[in-house]
């Protein structure tokens, strides 16, 4: 059964710099729509978060944080645990950040700032040394690569419920030519509708899937072995090869993190 949950922010004071939280969500958790005065930053440590903002979903894994500005209504709903930190931004420190949501490739000193911050127990910057995390904390964020989003979705007829069928089942590795015949188009259709919606290519779409889904059956304990049959995969080593070209680690030492 699914648990919902409201984020608190009637009767919450706006930071007046940075406001640091840490949430852990069981499987089947949703975040009812909401939005704040103050901008956010979403760090997933471990799992995969899924947001609904303005219509689009954002799937974030670790490598990456989600950007959300000021007054942005968003909502949330997790198939799987996860454990993520929020890094709530005040208004003026916003002015220089992106002014849509989106996904950024934040930096190794990015991440360290915010463990450092959070071993301290720190809420808020209390002192001048604190001050000077923050403020290069902001500066990070100004330098991060911005990313639409991680695995975009498609509404078109054709390619919608292809990529709805491949969720559910990341370890489907029919062609694009025969999915095409299924939904009765032509493959050269279904290739250019990927480039022209999800920004890039259907085995690209396909192994970011495989990439998301792997994340949580590691976290989960499953043996690289168990993992790369999962995800559709004849053998582990090209499995490795995959996961080691996206997350810039192996699979086991994945896990073992």
């Amino acid at each position: 059964m699914a648990e919902t949950r409201n984020y608190p922010t009637s009767g919450v004071d706006a930071p007046r710099t940075l406001f640091f939280r840490t949430e852990e969500t069981n499987a089947d958790t949703e975040y009812l729509p909401h939005s704040h005065a103050w901008g956010q930053v979403i760090c997933v440590k471990s799992g995969v978060v899924a947001l609904s903002i303005a219509g689009q979903r954002f799937l974030a894994p670790p490598e990456f944080a989600v950007w959300l500005p000021p007054g942005i209504e968003h909502a949330s709903y997790n198939r799987k645990p996860a454990l993520f930190r929020t890094i709530n931004i005040a208004r003026p420190l916003c002015q220089n950040l992106p002014q849509q949501a989106c996904l950024l490739n934040v930096s190794p000193v990015f991440k360290a700032i915010v463990d450092q911050c959070l071993a301290r127990k720190m809420l808020a910057p209390q002192n001048k040394t604190e001050l000077r995390l923050c403020r290069v904390l902001i500066d990070q964020l100004h330098q991060a690569p911005i990313q639409q989003t991680y695995l975009p979705i498609s509404q078109d007829k054709f390619l919608g419920p292809v990529l709805q069928a491949l969720e559910r089942c990341p370890s489907d590795n029919t062609s694009l030519a025969v999915w095409a015949s299924r939904v009765y188009t032509t493959e050269r259709t279904l290739s250019r509708r990927c480039q022209q919606q999800l920004g890039m290519s259907f085995s690209e779409w396909r192994q970011r899937l495989r990439f998301l889904h792997a994340i949580s059956l590691l976290e989960k304990g499953h043996t690289v072995q168990e993992v790369a049959l999962e995800v559709g995969y004849s053998s582990a080593s090209a499995f490795i090869v995959m996961f080691q070209q996206i997350a810039g680690t192996t699979p086991e030492r994945f896990r073992r993190a």
